[in-house]
């Protein structure tokens, strides 16, 4: 399932570059029978199957390196919430052992090797792959190098607890509708003014949980308590 994924795109050449190096271990190079069985039917009955210890347990020691700092995540509804602040906290590891979770998840016994774990939302995926996918993706944008300009990741939605002001760019005017005239103007200080001004309006129109954890000025917060009672 990751090879097309990891071959594209800005993570494809954050390999190519050495940025990033992400390896691929099947659980079944570590399982105890000639079968190669890694799951099994839960004690005390139910639907569904569960990933074993044995060769869960032997692939996380055996992929750790013993240097730098390790994190090993385990990708559940049950986690803490993919964020941005957290996936910058994480790519500052030398070292993040990623696994993904299959069938009814895996023996409890496990998470005794588990340091964290990791929800990118409240609903059920057929397996933990496509999780990790997303968390690779969104955590390396934040690798030193990755993103090309580094003011796209500064200035990205979420990374200063807002969503984004609108983008424009050309022709200046489709079917009748221009683009704003500051941003026309090269007054660099009106532009970045408006555009914080649309990112507030626009956090509070859809996302204005957001605003309750922003960091905000006391200008800023009259500035919503004007556009709230206009609402």
């Amino acid at each position: 399932m990751f090879p097309s994924i990891l071959k594209a795109s800005l993570l494809g050449k954050a390999q190519k570059k050495g940025l990033v190096e992400i390896c691929l271990h099947d659980l079944r190079d570590y399982a105890t029978d000639k079968h190669r069985q890694v799951d099994d039917v839960p004690y005390g009955g139910g639907a569904g199957m569960v990933l074993k210890t044995e060769p869960v347990v032997k692939a996380l020691e055996d992929v750790a390196q013993e240097r730098g700092k390790i994190r090993r995540i385990f990708f559940t509804p049950q986690g803490r919430l993919l964020t941005a602040t957290l996936a910058r906290e994480w790519a500052s590891y030398d070292q993040l052992i990623l696994l993904c979770g299959r069938y009814e998840g895996v023996d409890e016994r496990v998470m005794d090797s588990i340091d964290e774990e990791v929800s990118i939302g409240d609903y059920i995926l057929s397996g933990g792959e496509l999780a990790v996918m997303i968390f690779i993706d969104v955590v390396s944008r934040f690798c030193p190098g990755v993103v090309g300009d580094a003011r796209s990741v500064e200035e990205e939605t979420f990374e200063n607890g807002l969503l984004k002001a609108p983008q424009y760019t050309r022709p200046e005017s489709f079917r009748d509708v221009g683009v704003p005239s500051v941003l026309l103007s090269g007054h660099h200080e009106h532009i970045k003014k408006w555009q914080r001004q649309q990112s507030l309006e626009r956090t509070l129109r859809k996302r204005p949980d957001l605003l309750e954890k922003a960091e905000l000025t006391d200008e800023e917060r009259r500035y919503i308590r004007s556009l709230q009672l206009n609402q």
